[in-house]
């Protein structure tokens, strides 16, 4: 699974939050028992059963507390929220990311989240989900996207691993050597995408928007960045006709030995514990300098919740508790968002990877997500559908990243 999908549009939020005054996503208690329903992402692909853990020990805990859960693939979530959201059908609790957070505050659709112990959470992870001193999201995790090597390809072909020193062109050397396309085996693989895109231009030392606010990736970075990711399909990783960018092509590529080096998050770790091939990961490499991409997602109470106290008590202790945090290090579910750096140690004694330093190797130098508030899912899948034209070779990059600027500048106002 990899994050590239393009998240829904939410300009029908401002709907949804006049829909959500007379609805809610669960119904009233009765006799002192509470059902409140929670819709993720964040457990699809291979952390179902962590969830289920984290929502046994909750309800243990707290007799009287029902959750039902929901669980959707993240290239159907978002599209499925603002449906929810749209008719008044949203979950009690329900997942959602940093990029969108603006937006939906905005809406009305998030409730405020009044007397939540904040001080448990990284400062600047509660920070990215307040509003004027409110908090109206919860920070559940976080993640960052490392370089993945498959160890027995390296060995068999007789290459040094990948390091924290690589550059592009050492990364293109060593996928180079390591394709056998005859064999089915590819030695790179980076979906050609807005969120690799926006990464890459930082990696070239570039902007993906300028600090006024206007386009900055039309620019020799820009072109660079473009260029790196669109030159690997059909050379060293594989086409879209072949199937990159259908859902799970690559973790099933690399898990089955197939694929040298994978662009992927560390929320993969899980996943990959059962492979069969001996695996690793290194900072990703850079051209003029490392950006690695930094993800973090929350979860948000329902504004039309009528169990907001239970709903509120859940989103705590899904975020936060020994249990969560104990459940994500050891299954590698991505990083809890605690501010207790001892409770995270453990982590880097977790194999495979051996060299989970890496993780946070990676924070040193991260490239945030742009994010422009309502055209923000149409911004992605315009980045996204203008590198797939030069990635098909029906537009040069120059050509595409133009087109793509003139069909964004609107949207940034």
């Amino acid at each position: 699974m990899n994050r590239t999908a393009p998240i829904a549009g939410i300009g029908v939020l401002a709907v949804a939050g006049l829909a959500l005054a007379g609805c809610s996503g669960s119904t009233s208690p009765a006799a002192g028992d509470v059902t409140i329903t929670y819709s993720n992402f964040i457990s699809a692909g291979g952390n179902e059963k962590n969830l289920q853990a984290i929502v046994d020990a909750f309800e243990k805990e707290n007799a009287g507390i029902t959750v039902e859960v929901k669980t959707l693939p993240y290239a159907d979530y978002f599209t499925a929220l603002q449906t929810d959201l749209a008719g008044g059908t949203a979950a009690d609790v329900f997942d959602i990311e940093f990029a969108n957070y603006a937006a939906y505050q905005k809406s009305g659709v998030l409730a405020p989240l009044d007397g939540v112990d904040t001080s448990v959470y990284q400062t600047s992870l509660v920070d990215a989900y307040a509003t004027d001193g409110t908090s109206y999201a919860l920070p559940s995790s976080f993640s960052n996207v490392v370089l993945f090597y498959n160890a027995d390809l390296f060995d068999a072909a007789g290459l040094a691993y990948p390091t924290a020193d690589w550059t592009w062109a050492d990364e293109k050397a060593a996928a180079e050597k390591l394709t056998d396309a005859g064999a089915g085996v590819w030695g790179d693989y980076q979906p050609i995408s807005y969120h690799e895109f926006y990464k890459a231009v930082a990696q070239a030392g570039g902007q993906f928007l300028t600090a006024d606010g206007k386009v900055g990736f039309n620019s020799p970075e820009g072109i660079a960045a473009a260029t790196w990711l669109v030159g690997k399909s059909g050379t060293t990783m594989p086409t879209a006709e072949q199937g990159a960018g259908t859902p799970d092509f690559d973790s099933k590529l690399f898990a089955d030995g197939k694929l040298a080096m994978w662009h992927s998050g560390i929320w993969m770790f899980g996943g990959l514990a059962d492979a069969g091939i001996s695996w690793d990961i290194a900072v990703e490499p850079g051209d003029t300098q490392h950006a690695s991409a930094l993800f973090s997602n929350a979860v948000g109470v329902s504004a039309g919740t009528k169990n907001k106290e239970a709903a509120t008590k859940f989103a705590e202790f899904l975020t936060s508790s020994k249990t969560t945090v104990d459940t994500r290090l050891t299954a590698g579910w991505e990083l809890p968002p605690i501010a207790d750096q001892t409770a995270l140690s453990a982590y880097l004694d977790i194999t495979p990877p051996a060299n989970r330093q890496a993780v946070f190797d990676s924070l040193e130098e991260v490239a945030l997500a742009p994010s422009i508030g309502d055209g923000q899912a149409e911004m992605q899948d315009i980045v996204t559908e203008e590198l797939t034209e030069a990635a098909a070779g029906r537009k040069t990059v120059e050509a595409a990243l133009a087109d793509a600027e003139k069909r964004i500048t609107p949207l940034l106002g």
